[in-house]
């Protein structure tokens, strides 16, 4: 069963605020190879650490840093 997925808004926040993700991956402490899996969307699992240290780095909530996807043909 298709439920959809989540997308990250990484790049998006990123390009808002005129940070590069070297620059990001650095300050947080972050595997750039575990980074550019998220930027991908390449994940199965969320780490909630990080998405905490995102947070705190973008000055944003979670809501503003995760979008849910529905299905194809599903509303909202």
């Amino acid at each position: 069963m298709n439920y959809g997925e989540l997308h990250i808004k990484i790049p998006e926040l990123l390009a808002e605020r005129g940070i590069s993700g070297d620059r990001l991956c650095e300050d947080l402490n972050i595997s750039p190879a575990a980074f550019s899996r998220y930027c991908r969307g390449d994940f199965r699992l969320l780490d909630a650490r990080f998405l905490c240290k995102l947070c705190a780095y973008l000055h944003v909530a979670v809501n503003d840093l995760l979008e849910y996807i529905p299905p194809a043909g599903e509303r909202r």
